[in-house]
């Protein structure tokens, strides 16, 4: 298989994840991929070029977006997915301790959370904030 033919499959690849996580990193990496397949398709055989211009075109587009994005997310009515997660109900699926985050089904999605107080599972909860990969609840007692 010619190699640039690998790196679009790997560009299509990262797309696909992309879609699912919504964080323009994994984009950015695609389009390397696709510059390098464009580059070995023009000079087949330079694989230390493509990954040279690959790894090139991701820093500019990483170093350029960062700023345009962040304005966008601080941007006034912008909220992010998992904002909206705050003030939703769960329930615990896995114990969380004081110093041991658990696992809480919040709608169909799964996430790691602490608490301040000791959870068992089955203990229904509600988010009261967010991390990047961790949510804060409580009990819920309603």
């Amino acid at each position: 298989m010619e190699l640039w033919v690998i790196w679009l499959i790997l560009a299509g690849i990262l797309v696909v994840v992309e879609m699912l996580t919504l964080t323009f990193y994994l984009l950015w990496l695609a389009i390397g991929a696709a510059v390098a397949a464009v580059i070995d398709w023009i000079w087949p055989g330079s694989f230390v070029l493509q990954l040279v211009a690959a790894c090139i075109i991701v820093l500019v587009l990483t170093v350029f977006t960062g700023p345009i994005a962040r304005r966008f997310h601080s941007s006034r009515g912008y909220k992010d997915v998992v904002d909206e997660l705050v003030g939703k109900q769960g329930i615990v699926l896995e114990q969380i301790a004081a110093e041991t985050p658990g696992i809480v089904k919040v709608g169909n999605e799964t996430w790691s959370a602490v608490s301040a107080e000791t959870l068992e599972k089955g203990d229904a909860v509600v988010v009261v904030s967010r991390g990047s990969a961790v949510l804060q609840v409580e009990k819920w007692g309603g």
